[in-house]
């Protein structure tokens, strides 16, 4: 890649895919990861924290800052979605503990310190609940002047996970994702619609799993226990990448195509709870017709992906030397 790495943050529930997304961020050199920040969802927050250090310290990335987030959602109690993630929120697998502790700082503190210590704009990457980043832009909204940009796994334009309409980290706090959409700064938003279909076809997960080396048989062993289709009858071996796919569309937007579109997130009890409402009509409806325009959100809605694309960047730099 041309130029100085991006500087980069990512807030995550490190989950098995999370975990993908930190073994590629730390590997590939066009970006420069400068602290990771972990929230409650996939598991509670203090697994989060140890889950992330474990990764680093398998990646050979132990030096990057690792600061503890919030405990549970703004108004929701936390819901871990250890069905899908495992009870340890890394597919059980049992790996060792980590070494290190996270920073003396919390993760909104450490956000703040790192965005504005940036001496380039930071992209943040936050591949979970977005409770710890509403907190960041509500208790210091000056940070957005150092923001190039969100890059944020979430939501869905067609069908959810957590519900038929909502997808599982804008559901797990819809207040949290409706705060980022008043940001203030570019934002896209990686959806279901892509995140579910960039696999890793089931030969190269088993040459993962077969490597000597720990951090890409941890990839490996990761990308395993998250099955593409699972079901009664039998698994896709394949691997979902899942929360890497979008810290691949950092490093390559290009193999994204996105709409700049409204977006709004619904917070009212009921079956609508957490979805992302996006409107991709071509024209006003009776509603604004009616009773006029109300001012939306524009986000880059992740509408396609190049699968092979975004495997073969992921694979080049888990694998690389």
């Amino acid at each position: 890649m041309a130029g100085q790495p991006i500087p980069v943050i990512i807030d995550c529930d490190t989950g098995v895919d999370d975990a993908l997304a930190l073994l590629f961020a730390v590997r590939h050199p066009g970006l420069d990861v400068r602290a990771v920040t972990c929230v409650a969802g996939n598991t509670d927050v203090d697994g989060v924290v140890r889950n992330t250090l474990t990764v680093l310290e398998t990646a050979g990335a132990g030096d990057i800052p690792v600061a503890r987030g919030a405990e549970r959602p703004l108004i929701e109690p936390a819901r871990p979605a250890s069905h899908v993630h495992g009870v340890d929120g890394m597919g059980d697998l049992g790996l060792p503990a980590p070494t290190r502790r996270p920073v003396d700082v919390d993760a909104v503190t450490l956000l703040r310190r790192e965005i504005l210590a940036s001496p380039t704009p930071v992209t943040l990457i936050p591949t979970a609940p977005l409770t710890n980043i509403a907190l960041l832009l509500r208790t210091y909204p000056e940070v957005v002047r150092n923001i190039s940009r969100i890059v944020f796994m979430g939501g869905a334009v067609a069908t959810g996970n957590a519900t038929p309409v909502a997808e599982f980290n804008v559901w797990h706090d819809p207040e949290a994702a409706a705060v980022l959409l008043t940001a203030g700064v570019p934002i896209t938003m990686y959806g279901l619609d892509v995140f579910q279909r960039v696999l890793v076809p089931a030969g190269d997960v088993e040459r993962l799993r077969a490597s000597s080396e720990p951090r890409v048989r941890l990839a490996g062993e990761l990308l395993a226990h998250r099955p593409s289709a699972p079901d009664p009858d039998g698994d896709d071996p394949s691997g979902g990448l899942g929360d890497a796919g979008a810290v691949c569309a950092v490093v390559d937007p290009g193999g994204l195509t996105t709409a700049l579109l409204p977006v709004e997130v619904s917070l009212a009890p009921g079956p609508t709870r957490g979805q992302t409402v996006v409107d991709r009509r071509a024209r006003p409806g009776e509603a604004e017709i009616h009773h006029g325009e109300r001012e939306q959100a524009l986000v880059d809605v992740a509408l396609d992906v190049d699968v092979e694309r975004y495997v073969k960047l992921w694979l080049g730099a888990v694998e690389g030397s």
